[in-house]
């Protein structure tokens, strides 16, 4: 049994460094872009402060790697795994391709749809995985809700400026 609780663990361990991996890319090009581009842009009045940014980012991608590891662990004899996981990837890659887009090459428009098919990855990826871990389903919640709300600031962003 401790064997078992081990190695949910290390599926869990495995997940939130590949999870915090894109994080720390995406990071890397946000922080360039955030002191002179993006401070400059008009933003709406419920843009959050660029300090709140990197904490929720990193709960976020804790909980992701958390659920990861949840639906490697109990998805093992479950035919769903792999589907569950491909949605978890591609929204991962797409994920990191929203900050490049939006931060790195400063294309809010283009960063808009990229971010609205992410939100539909997400969606899709909170049902396969709650076919396979109901927790790992729930821990994806507060990532679709703070993408709901990015997807709100970026098409805000766009019409301001």
């Amino acid at each position: 049994m401790k064997e078992n609780k081990y190695r949910l663990v290390i599926y869990c361990l495995i997940g939130t460094i590949i999870s915090l991996f894109v994080g720390f890319i995406s990071s890397k090009i946000t922080r360039q872009a955030i002191p002179n581009w993006y401070a400059n842009l008009n933003k709406p009045f419920f843009s959050p402060p660029n300090w709140i940014f990197a904490p929720v980012w990193s709960l976020l991608y804790i909980l992701m790697g958390i659920a990861l590891g949840r639906v490697w662990y109990y998805g093992r004899h479950n035919r769903n795994k792999k589907i569950a996981v491909l949605y978890f990837t591609f929204q991962l890659i797409l994920n990191g391709l929203w900050s490049l887009i939006f931060f790195g090459f400063k294309i809010p428009l283009l960063s808009l749809i990229v971010i609205i098919v992410l939100w539909f990855l997400i969606q899709r990826c909170i049902f396969w995985f709650r076919l396979i871990d109901q927790k790992a389903s729930l821990m994806l919640h507060p990532y679709i809700a703070w993408v709901s709300f990015a997807t709100i600031l970026n098409g805000a962003i766009i019409f301001l400026n």
